[in-house]
């Protein structure tokens, strides 16, 4: 199939299909004929299904105005209004866990967002109360070609949940979403060497690189569970395309909101957290994604004491960001700021274009290991120290 089949075999083909002429373009009355009373059945079937729609809406105007509504793509008035809460002192959570809680706060107001998990509901937790799950077995690929076809038929928000990374195993449906615009969400957890002890075969390093290199697809790796309030109130909005939400394993301390930037900077792609007191210009700029958001905010308060003002910023969402007018993004990274790290638990190449040539990447370029996170954090990944050192020796 990978060349058209030529002169002679069309010939051959006609020949043997009893065709009655072999010049190009022919077109037989007959297959003409034909042809034009298939469109007028469909028209004659069209007609026939809008007469039975018809009176469907008039015995049921309420379930047919939620049909139309969810055919149209329009979401319910305040189906945000319930989207969960949190705060410093409900102490440390894995994004996942965070994840499931907003999931099922949104999922009683939003009927059409149905999904569920390659096997992994209570690992993901992707599972929806009340029987809306998918149990769509130990096959990624089959789940993304599902939750395509749920998108094909309008009417759905679907959703399937994996660990990010098994998200290779289902790359060929992710692409053909991100190339016909639909609009599936993918729930990837267990993002990082901070899964820990189930090692290298299971510990994503280039699967981010990989996602954020797919045009029109978005990922967001949010830094806390503020953050994940705000990346599913972000992917329910998004309408162009797959997004992706990569969450941790591991237990976060929730981001203090009364001394840092608000989560909702999210929607940005990238926004300031933490600055320097007032009055004082940043030498440095410390960027954090997800897991690593902890690591620079530490830094940041290391730096701070030793008397070298910074700034930090978190981008959950690359693509976001670069949607952004350039003003908004010089304001967030300073142009006079050459001296820029990016962080996070991943391959590197991504982020070159947001340190500049000045700039620094503390990732990973190899593969991790079987350890609990901390160890492996602390031989292999970025770590405060790491962070402040890197710091001091840019200035």
């Amino acid at each position: 199939h990978g060349e058209p089949l030529g002169a002679e075999e069309v010939k051959l083909t006609k020949q043997n299909l009893g065709w009655p002429s072999l010049d190009p373009f022919t077109l037989p009355r007959e297959s003409l004929a034909h042809w034009r009373r298939a469109r007028e059945r469909g028209a004659r079937l069209e007609a026939e299904w809008q007469e039975r729609y018809a009176a469907y809406k008039s015995a049921h105007a309420g379930l047919a105005a939620e049909l139309d509504r969810r055919l149209a793509g329009r979401l319910p008035e305040g189906w945000d209004a319930g989207l969960p809460t949190f705060t410093a002192t409900d102490g440390a959570m894995a994004t996942r866990a965070a994840s499931g809680k907003v999931l099922n706060a949104i999922a009683p107001k939003l009927p059409e967002l149905i999904g569920g998990s390659a096997d992994l509901t209570g690992s993901t937790n992707t599972e929806v109360k009340g029987g809306r799950t998918f149990h769509f077995g130990v096959r990624e690929h089959g789940m993304g070609a599902v939750l395509n076809g749920l998108c094909y038929h309008q009417g759905f928000i679907p959703y399937g949940g994996t660990f990010l990374i098994f998200s290779d195993y289902m790359r060929p449906p992710i692409r053909l979403a991100a190339l016909a615009h639909l609009r599936p969400i993918y729930v990837f957890t267990h993002d990082s060497i901070g899964l820990g002890e189930d090692g290298p075969t299971h510990q994503p390093i280039e699967q981010l690189a990989a996602l954020r290199a797919i045009p029109n697809m978005t990922v967001i790796r949010p830094a806390d569970a503020t953050e994940v309030a705000e990346a599913w109130r972000a992917a329910v909005l998004h309408d162009q395309g797959p997004v992706a939400l990569v969450l941790t394993r591991q237990k976060l301390p929730i981001i203090d909101r009364a001394k840092y930037a608000p989560a909702n900077g999210l929607r940005l792609g990238a926004y300031v957290l933490g600055e320097t007191p007032r009055g004082k210009t940043p030498r440095i700029v410390l960027i954090g994604t997800g897991s690593e958001v902890e690591l620079v905010l530490s830094a940041f308060e290391r730096l701070a004491a030793d008397g070298i003002p910074a700034r930090v910023v978190s981008m959950p969402c690359m693509e976001y960001f670069a949607a952004q007018p350039e003003s908004y993004r010089d304001a967030v990274l300073p142009p006079g700021i050459g001296a820029r790290i990016a962080v996070e638990a991943a391959s590197p190449q991504p982020w070159y274009r947001w340190v500049g040539e000045r700039g620094m990447v503390l990732g990973l370029e190899r593969f991790g290991a079987s350890a609990p996170y901390q160890r492996i954090y602390k031989e292999l990944g970025p770590t405060v120290e790491r962070v402040v050192a890197a710091a001091k020796a840019l200035l």
